[in-house]
């Protein structure tokens, strides 16, 4: 895409925060100069839920939803430009083994923070 980051400001969730942070850096220095690019400054607000969707008979937990938010600010020499909201989640079965639960979590978190800031670039890409 024909962009630059000049400055980026994240707020919110860490984890996706320092996901959100790598990915977006290679746009901060990009290695192949372009004419007419577009610089922007973001500020991201990220932030993460877990919820319960389904319990059994006894109350425990079957599925839970895992939901991402980025909320974007885009700035020009400035000026606001756009400012639009991301959101991805999904949905997954509980496991008895903690661990492995945790990792799972992990996973799909980095994993739909991957995709909410594929999203991201695209819009960048429209902006006039």
């Amino acid at each position: 895409y024909a962009f630059q980051i000049s400055k980026l400001e994240l707020s919110g969730d860490r984890q996706v925060n320092l996901k959100v942070k790598q990915i977006l850096s290679s746009y901060s220095n990009p290695k192949i100069a372009i004419e007419n690019r577009k610089i922007f400054e973001l500020k991201i607000s990220s932030d993460s839920e877990k919820t319960i969707t389904t319990k059994n008979v006894s109350g425990d937990a079957t599925k839970f939803k895992n939901e991402i938010t980025l909320k974007v600010q885009v700035s020009m020499d400035g000026i606001t430009k756009a400012y639009f909201s991301v959101t991805e989640n999904f949905i997954y079965n509980n496991n008895s083994n903690t661990s492995e639960l945790r990792t799972y979590e992990n996973r799909i978190k980095n994993n739909l923070t991957e995709t909410a800031v594929d999203k991201i670039t695209l819009k960048l890409a429209l902006i006039k």
